[in-house]
């Protein structure tokens, strides 16, 4: 009777110690982790605890994010008056290249910037370059796996089609395709919103010229050529497609991707602008913007928190409202939680959006860079990338 009585008090104990310990059967309570090196907000206590850390910076540095590209005003809106911390945005018009820069530049300085938004060509080689931080947002895991890196360093957030905007007033008919663009008629007035090898919108530009003009993922160089023989004609204009541009007419066509196009299309009707959108049949292509925290973030809990908010469905939905698509609409679509108003409003597409593989991205993009005519680029780059 003693033996067992012993022995079974001594397992007791041990476990009532393990417990302690986190073992018999159970993990043992992690300590929060520091947002800085935290790669959840369950690493960092939780949502409410990586909240009250972002209210204690009080701060977020963003960079390169106009108030009209993709709804960004709605959103430093909606995560301000949401957690009371300050949104203060560098360089609106800055492209993604000047975005990695901006991050080489400014090191752990109190300026740097805490977050980029930049085309995910752009978030692949700002990841090898060790530049971002590993963030797993609460929906990491219903992101589709080709819009996000496995290591959580960047994420796809929203994207859309290139397309091409016309001002109806100054120009008639309005181009609704590539082929339409080399028309005489639309001598120095067909603009990029860029230069492709600084900015990811007139990169994409590029790449859709290039389906259109026999081209593939795996080749760029019709695109190339068809901005040459589009020069050659005159009808390229080196004047950078903004939206002051198109305002004053000085970009009467203006390639760029239909969330912005659309946009101007809200913004400037009834004030002397009739600008249609079309996405062009002979050329479509979509991609995405990435979303990323700088590792040497100088408020790191904001960042973390400002990724949670853009993924979250208000954030998403938010990215209807300007008429980009977020990456999780299909998600939200199921489980209900989509703006189908918002939603309604987006252009009809045809088929399903195909998208290059990394290694096709990375040769386009050195392709680019090889080729891009330096004449023919603007005269100086823009964001109304990333």
């Amino acid at each position: 009777m003693t033996a067992p009585r012993v022995r079974a008090v001594a397992v007791v104990g041990c476990c009532l110690a393990l417990v302690l310990l986190g073992a018999c059967g159970e993990s043992p309570r992690a300590e929060p982790r520091a947002p800085r090196v935290a790669t959840s907000a369950e690493e960092a206590g939780g949502m409410r605890a990586l909240i009250a850390a972002a209210k204690g910076e009080g701060a977020l540095n963003a960079i390169a994010l106009p108030r009209d590209w993709a709804n960004y005003g709605g959103l430093i809106d909606g995560f301000e008056k949401k957690y009371g911390i300050k949104v203060t945005v560098d360089d609106p018009q800055g492209s993604s290249q000047d975005e990695i820069d901006a991050i080489k530049k400014t090191g752990r300085r109190a300026d740097a910037p805490d977050v980029i938004d930049v085309g995910d060509t752009f978030a692949r080689s700002a990841a090898r370059q060790n530049l971002l931080a590993p963030y797993r947002v609460a929906a990491f895991d219903a992101i589709p796996d080709n819009q996000k890196d496995p290591r959580a360093r960047w994420a796809n957030n929203y994207g859309g089609y290139i397309s091409i905007g016309c001002d109806a007033r100054r120009v008639d008919p309005c181009p609704r395709t590539f082929a339409d663009l080399l028309k005489p008629q639309y001598k120095g007035k067909v603009s990029l919103d860029g230069d492709p090898t600084r900015s990811n919108t007139a990169f994409a530009g590029v790449y859709a010229a290039s389906l259109a003009n026999g081209g593939s993922f795996d080749d760029i160089e019709p695109g190339l050529d068809f901005f040459a023989e589009l020069r050659k004609r005159g009808n390229f204009s080196p004047v950078e497609s903004t939206s002051a541009a198109v305002e004053s007419g000085r970009t009467p066509i203006s390639i760029d991707w239909d969330y912005v196009n659309l946009d101007y299309a809200d913004r400037f009707r009834g004030r002397g602008v009739d600008w249609q959108v079309a996405i062009p049949f002979d050329g479509s292509f979509a991609q995405y913007y990435a979303l990323a925290v700088n590792k040497d973030a100088p408020h790191p809990a904001a960042a973390r928190l400002w990724q949670e908010y853009l993924f979250s469905v208000e954030g998403q939905n938010l990215r209807l409202v300007g008429y980009a698509r977020p990456v999780l609409m299909d998600v939200m679509a199921q489980d209900g939680t989509l703006d189908e108003a918002a939603a309604a409003k987006l252009p009809t597409v045809e088929g399903t959006p195909q998208f290059p593989t990394d290694a096709q991205l990375e040769k386009a993009k050195r392709t680019v860079a090889r080729g891009w005519p330096k004449t023919v680029a603007p005269g100086s780059t823009s964001r109304s990338t990333p």
